[in-house]
């Protein structure tokens, strides 16, 4: 995520912009690539209250932010994933609703201008080309969501809970191998034809088995804490 301001730092720079470098757990065995792997569909359910995503309203968004002494050589990034597959079972009662989604990592895009605009603030610095592309590169690298064996992202629900009309899903996230239950905040909109839940959370890097990308000792990072919003539009089948 990091521009190149000065001959002692470019080459830093330029071979770790991007997000957390490394993943924090115990080396395994990764399963081998999927041929052609684009996004795994979740299998669903059966019966009345089947949504199914659709992906042209539907978005995956995270804002991850710079830091330490030397953070103003960095960038704030907005990273979007616009590719979710999956569905929602619902039939009128919010805690006994359901639903998987499935994103591939592939599919993720790094500072799209019109995404950074609609962020403002922190993220209308312009962004250079090969900062982008050095922060994809290392999003799908072995060292991070290693795309080549764990193509896909996945979100399942646990439960859904409302307490006096403010609704919490129980989430498991599973990210290249590793997986992590998170209560998220939802917002739901229903019709006959169509459901639509948003929200936003601030989570760190690090539940995610994940190691925040660091240099310098410590003088340039990124920060483990990063916000993640979504919109899930799904309509009836």
């Amino acid at each position: 995520m990091f521009k190149r301001c000065c001959a002692v730092v470019a080459g830093l720079l330029l071979a770790a912009c991007g997000v957390p470098t490394a993943r924090q757990e115990t080396p395994h065995a990764a399963p081998p690539p999927v041929a052609g792997a684009g996004v795994l569909i979740p299998k669903s359910p059966t019966g009345p209250g089947l949504y199914v995503i659709d992906p042209s309203q539907s978005e995956i968004r995270l804002l991850v932010y710079r830091a330490g002494v030397m953070a103003t050589l960095g960038h704030n990034h907005v990273i979007i994933n616009r590719s979710l597959a999956g569905w929602i079972k619902f039939t009128g009662d919010p805690t006994a609703a359901s639903f998987a989604v499935s994103l591939p990592v592939a599919d993720f895009i790094v500072d799209d201008v019109g995404a950074r605009g609609l962020e403002g603030g922190d993220f209308l610095e312009e962004v250079p080309e090969d900062a982008k592309e050095g922060t994809r590169h290392n999003m799908l690298s072995a060292a991070l969501l290693d795309a080549d064996h764990y193509p896909t992202i996945t979100l399942r629900s646990v439960s859904v809970t409302n307490n006096a009309g403010a609704m919490h899903a129980t989430v498991i996230v599973g990210v290249a191998g590793h997986e992590t239950t998170l209560v998220v905040p939802v917002q739901l909109a229903t019709s006959v034809a169509q459901i639509s839940a948003s929200g936003s959370i601030r989570l760190r890097q690090t539940s995610l088995g994940l190691k925040p990308f660091s240099i310098l000792m410590g003088s340039l990072k990124v920060q483990d804490e990063m916000t993640m919003s979504f919109t899930v539009v799904a309509t009836i089948t």
